[in-house]
């Protein structure tokens, strides 16, 4: 996703081992795979304003600590055996296209694929429904019910502008994605035959109870929770796409439950409006980033 209150959400892992499956150490523990590992994704894989900033262009603002590079010094992958591409602001169509960035245009991320990869992660679908565009619909409206003292519990201004009867925009859009990312690990898997893959979600976002969160997002409770429910949806339509390819899904929901961006300070997984620590506004700080590092690892180890 996008920076300042841009949500961008971010993944799909795919690990294969060069030669042989992952071989078991004596103590049971199951080797870590070779490289080449390739990253794809968005702002919620690169760590946005996370320090240091490394990679080019600029404008992908990509750190060294973003999950990505945290499983690669973990697997004891470097140099030309692993290929950190992942950009904020990118789209599922920006795995195809090169994508224009504040400072530099980032290549197709595809391009970074070949039959040599093993390994590749890609963390994308935030940005394909908008969820930037939803966060700051929902603090506008939030701002305003709160200025105008018209603010009650119950109320989703922002919700009711997506949902009509039966009808919800967003769960459009979030099919829509559904269909982009099947087609994007069909290409993977031309591209990069030997890899295997594994499509990682995103973390909790926002508690799934928007009660006492307002402080934190300027948002109307009711759209708080509209807003989880999405990115559960979301989540839920990255795991479908991916088994029904043949990749595996890293859930990072749950190991972050309770460490949303309304959580306190020193347990939080993503940042709220104003962040406390370097990381973009709704975005992955340092320890969320790890926590989904440590979710990939388990799900590469567990599958060895």
């Amino acid at each position: 996703m996008k920076t300042s209150v841009r949500a961008g959400l971010a993944g799909v892992l795919a690990c294969g081992v060069l030669g042989a499956a992952i071989t078991i150490h004596r103590g049971g523990d199951p080797a870590p795979p070779r490289g080449p590992y390739v990253a794809l994704g968005d702002s919620y894989t690169a760590g946005p304003k996370i320090p240091a900033r490394h990679g080019t262009p600029a404008g992908c603002d990509r750190s060294d600590h973003d999950y990505p590079a945290l499983v690669a010094a973990e697997l004891g992958l470097a140099g030309a055996d692993f290929r950190d591409v992942s950009c904020s602001g990118a789209t599922l169509d920006d795995l195809s296209a090169a994508q224009s960035t504040d400072d530099g245009t980032n290549p197709a991320q595809f391009s970074a694929l070949s039959a040599r990869t093993r390994l590749v992660t890609v963390g994308m679908g935030g940005n394909d429904i908008g969820f930037s565009s939803l966060v700051k619909r929902c603090v506008t409206a939030g701002a305003f019910y709160f200025a105008t003292g018209k603010y009650l519990k119950e109320d989703a201004p922002c919700r009711d502008r997506y949902v009509s009867g039966d009808t919800d925009a967003v769960r459009q859009r979030i099919r829509d994605a559904g269909g982009k990312l099947a087609r994007a690990l069909a290409e993977v898997e031309r591209r990069a035959p030997e890899a295997r893959v594994y499509v990682v979600g995103y973390p909790a976002i926002l508690p799934a109870d928007g009660k006492g969160c307002g402080g934190e997002m300027a948002m109307a409770p009711g759209d708080i929770t509209y807003l989880h429910d999405k990115a559960r949806q979301l989540n839920a339509v990255l795991r479908q796409r991916a088994e029904a390819a043949g990749a595996r899904y890293v859930d990072t929901y749950r190991p972050s439950v309770g460490h949303d961006a309304c959580a306190a300070s020193g347990t939080r997984w993503i940042e709220p409006l104003f962040p406390d620590a370097p990381a973009a506004p709704v975005h992955p700080n340092a320890r969320g980033e790890r926590g989904m590092a440590d979710a990939v690892l388990t799900s590469l180890r567990a599958s060895g």
